[in-house]
């Protein structure tokens, strides 16, 4: 494996985002997504594509896998054309995904029975800064991997949290932190959408939100988004009702129920239901406002 050159495979909102920011940075990226698009855009940045997982070059110091759940992970490394027809003893996977516990668990023990390490790196902040290097990466790997790889880990992100040596723990902290993120901002939708049937103005609402007790980050930037009626998708309704879903999953395995996430879980689902799954999750204010047009 040669330093400085890395392999990202799934380049969308945020994997594109990382790609490009190791570009900048001077790292030789290769890229892969099934969406021709998206591999276009990066390779006019100056990356380098290639056919399958199975087509990646060897010579990579990590494989980067961003896509969107645990079923297209497996099938990145172990599918028909997966990355584990290429992956030697030595080589570094690092999981960014937003998956169950189990299966980074999973994951992670087929991984070492070819000799590759495994870095559970889930990660949060959106795109903007996945692409300066500003976002939240959670890593679950053993310290001798961390050393190996902090030079990329260091590149990434100027906020990399080494929770512990125990792969599926960035997992599990990760679905923390978004059960937490879809609780602002069902929250943040609600207390808006009150707003509007109060017949408040809803940007100087959200002023005052900012500077006062019921700020959270979420909440104020898919607000500021909802009421200029952007709804282009930069997270789906989706990716929260499916992470707030595992987090639910994961707290009820552990024996734990709280009175919050399950049922801000079910307003993502009844989102989806209600035809705005494709939609960014600001959208949520429609949903709570009853403005589906």
């Amino acid at each position: 494996m040669n330093a400085r050159i890395v392999t990202v495979i799934g380049v969308g909102n945020m994997g594109g985002g990382m790609a490009a920011n190791l570009l900048a940075k001077g790292w030789d990226v290769r890229v892969y997504d099934i969406d021709a698009a998206r591999v276009a855009a990066m390779v006019a940045l100056g990356a380098r594509a290639f056919a399958s997982p199975a087509d990646a070059p060897a010579d990579s110091q990590a494989f980067i896998i961003c896509v969107v759940d645990a079923a297209q992970t497996g099938d990145v490394l172990f599918g028909e054309r997966g990355l584990a027809r290429m992956l030697k003893p030595g080589h570094a996977v690092m999981l960014c995904p937003t998956i169950a516990p189990e299966d980074v668990e999973s994951f992670a023990v087929r991984l070492a029975a070819l000799g590759v390490d495994t870095l559970d790196a889930p990660i949060s902040g959106g795109p903007a800064r996945a692409r300066d290097g500003s976002m939240s990466l959670m890593l679950a790997c053993t310290q001798a991997v961390h050393a190996r790889q902090a030079d990329l880990l260091g590149d990434l992100s100027a906020k990399v949290f080494h929770i512990s040596e125990k792969p599926g723990d960035g997992a599990r902290t990760k679905l923390v932190n978004n059960l937490l993120a879809g609780i602002n901002l069902v929250g943040a939708a609600e207390a808006l959408a009150m707003a509007a049937r109060l017949g408040l103005d809803l940007a100087k609402t959200l002023d005052v939100i900012e500077q006062s007790s019921g700020q959270s980050w979420i909440g104020l930037d898919r607000m500021r988004r909802a009421i200029a009626g952007d709804y282009a998708a930069r997270a789906h309704v989706t990716l929260l009702e499916k992470d707030t879903r595992l987090a639910v999953a994961a707290a009820r395995a552990a024996g734990f129920e709280g009175p919050l996430g399950e049922r801000a879980s079910r307003v993502f689902a009844e989102a989806h239901d209600a035809g705005l799954a494709a939609e960014d999750d600001a959208a949520l204010f429609k949903h709570l406002g009853g403005e589906h047009g």
